[in-house]
């Protein structure tokens, strides 16, 4: 492939591939189960159990595959590495181009249940002048994009990719949206993207509390720090194992398939909306099939070293400098790290959208699509 040849990309897993899966799980080693009642110590091992079965036995690929094959999706070379990218063009003419970006351990299949309404609005009951052209990449490392093979692959460095991206596909001007690594990547964006990114939407803005505040925090201030001071006590040992030796991590996770679907699907409880009558569980807000869907990109595709490296690469460096670029901000009440507007404004100079919202958590996109997919109309209708 040459340096600026877009290709079309189909998936086609091989069945020997999925045979190797379904060998490997029938196999796997288990440890005894956990002393408490609960996921304090990690994902449990019945619900760990019953889940390998249901993907040894139950679990169709295809499915996943031909759904994906759906949508047109092409691969080209950005940086040295082969990224693998949806483009979904309006029907609209005049649609507004949108690049939105995934994290960790997120994928692509995140925004399966907004791309149609963003692409076509009409279809879906809305109005023809809120259609996106739709650009989703796969984060290098991760899903069908290729693998960094040196050092260097940073949030700026990929902010940076995607620019040159949306100019191979044509589009002089355009918006960007994420969450997770994706919100520090479209903040990236927001930083270096200026001549031709008019304004970005993020689900996690990345500030520090304003110490001013500190005397008359608001409930949802002291909310958000008692969410930050959870993370930091009880939820944060992935990111410092994936920050500091994420070659040692992925020796377990390219060699064990339930390893990699327990590591992925833990984060899935903790950071999502997914209490339903006193009982928290991921099934309660994203489907068996859905949750393994996106375990098979990192699974198939050998992606737990590679994909943990971005925070090795990101993690302890996060930029903080202002935002001048129009941003808006949708704030879920379980998203990791929430911040208040007022915070916001320390950071973000041209705050054009701002909404604080009843439910939903870190993956705004699978939990509450119809809400995001308002949030997104909403911010970037002033900038079309």
């Amino acid at each position: 492939m040459s340096d600026s040849t877009v290709l079309p990309f189909t998936v086609d897993i091989p069945d020997a591939d999925l045979d190797d899966l379904r060998r490997r799980l029938s196999t796997t080693r288990w440890p005894d189960p956990e002393t408490c009642d609960d996921w304090s110590q990690g994902m449990p091992l019945a619900y760990t159990q019953e889940l390998a079965n249901y993907w040894t036995h139950d679990y169709d690929w295809r499915r996943c595959e031909a759904e994906l094959n759906r949508w047109p999706q092409f691969r080209t070379r950005l940086g040295g590495i082969d990224i693998h990218f949806l483009h979904c063009r309006s029907p609209q003419p005049d649609a507004l181009p949108l690049i939105i970006s995934h994290g960790w351990p997120g994928s692509v299949l995140e925004f399966r249940h907004i791309i149609d309404a963003l692409v076509d609005p009409v279809a879906h009951g809305g109005d023809p002048g809120d259609a996106f052209h739709v650009v989703i990449p796969s984060l290098p490392g991760y899903g069908f994009s290729g693998k960094p093979a040196a050092t260097g692959t940073s949030v700026e460095a990929i902010g940076r990719l995607w620019g040159e991206l949306m100019a191979r596909l044509g589009y002089d001007r355009y918006v960007a949206q994420g969450g997770d690594w994706g919100s520090v990547i479209t903040q990236s964006i927001g930083q270096t993207e200026t001549l031709h990114c008019a304004g970005i939407h993020i689900t996690m803005p990345i500030v520090s509390p304003d110490p001013d505040t500190m005397s008359n925090l608001t409930a949802n201030e002291q909310s958000a720090l008692e969410g930050m001071n959870h993370y930091a006590q009880w939820d944060s040992g992935y990111s410092k194992q994936q920050s500091t030796r994420p070659q040692t991590l992925g020796y377990g996770l390219a060699d064990s398939p339930v390893g990699q679907m327990a590591w992925i699907i833990e984060k899935f409880w903790a950071w999502t909306d997914c209490e339903r009558n006193g009982v928290k569980h991921p099934e309660n807000v994203i489907s068996r099939d859905e949750l393994l869907d996106n375990v098979m990109l990192y699974w198939l595709n050998n992606t737990g070293a590679s994909s943990a490296r971005l925070y090795w690469e990101s993690f302890n460096n996060p930029s903080m400098d202002p935002i001048t670029m129009p941003t808006g901000c949708s704030i879920f009440p379980k998203e990791i790290f929430r911040s208040s507007r007022r915070w916001a404004e320390q950071r973000f100079h041209n705050l054009i959208h701002w909404n604080e919202l009843a439910s939903g958590g870190h993956f705004a996109a699978l939990e509450q699509p119809e809400v995001l997919v308002k949030e997104l109309r909403t911010c970037f209708r002033s900038l079309r």
